[in-house]
Formats: C-alpha cells, sequence, structure tokens
C-alpha cells in the first residue's frame, strides 16, 4: 500500500508539469525560425513555454474540433488578434521578441498562456 502511494505520488509529480507552471517542451526551429507549438480547445496548452530571446518567432495553434474562446486568440502587448480555424493549424508571427514574458488569452480573457523568452 505504502508503495502503491509512492508510485502514485511520483506519477503526479512527474506529469504535473504544465499544470503546475512548469514550461514545456514545446518550442523548435525551423528554417532558422522558432516555433512555439500551442493546442487550443477548451484553453491553451502548455500554459508556459519557454522560448529564446532575440529569435523571429511564429507561435503555431493547432486547433481539433475548437469552438470555444479559445478559438479567438490575443496578445494585447502586441496588439496582435486572430480567429482560428476550428481545426488545423493558423501560426502568428510575433517578430523577434526581447527577454521578457509575452502574455495570451482567448477573445474573453478566460483562458490565459504565457511564453517566456530568455536572453
Amino acid at each position: 500500500m505504502v508503495a502503491a502511494l509512492f508510485i502514485v505520488g511520483g506519477l503526479l509529480f512527474a506529469l504535473r508539469g504544465t499544470e503546475n507552471g512548469a514550461p514545456a517542451n514545446n518550442v523548435s526551429i525551423e528554417g532558422g525560425v522558432q516555433v512555439v507549438e500551442i493546442r487550443a480547445k477548451g484553453g491553451y496548452q502548455p500554459r508556459n513555454s519557454a522560448a529564446q530571446a532575440g529569435v523571429p518567432t511564429i507561435v503555431r495553434f493547432k486547433t481539433s474540433g475548437t469552438f470555444d474562446c479559445s478559438s479567438f486568440v490575443r496578445f494585447p502587448s502586441l496588439n496582435i488578434t486572430q480567429n482560428l480555424s476550428a481545426s488545423g493549424i493558423t501560426e502568428i508571427d510575433v517578430g523577434t521578441p526581447a527577454a521578457g514574458a509575452l502574455q495570451g488569452m482567448c477573445g474573453m480573457g478566460m483562458y490565459r498562456f504565457q511564453i517566456d523568452f530568455q536572453g
């Protein structure tokens, strides 16, 4: 019984990654452009991403039957608003961000996510 509790506890600790605010491994470089991939449906996953500052960056949203408010994304600090396709991929060019946090949210501001650009 005690061993089972340790195993379950360890699994919960290992899986909590994006749920507790830890950055996910969802950033890649494609042809010299940094790509941050985020799933949009009932919110945004992962909610926290870590990327490199000073690199041209695209945020790639993946949707699959997304009809809730997360199908509309805003980056208020960049004055960017974009409707996402209900299913498929929508890419948003966020330029070459400096070090700092980029906040994103749905149209209602209910679902939020953050990309931390590190120098």
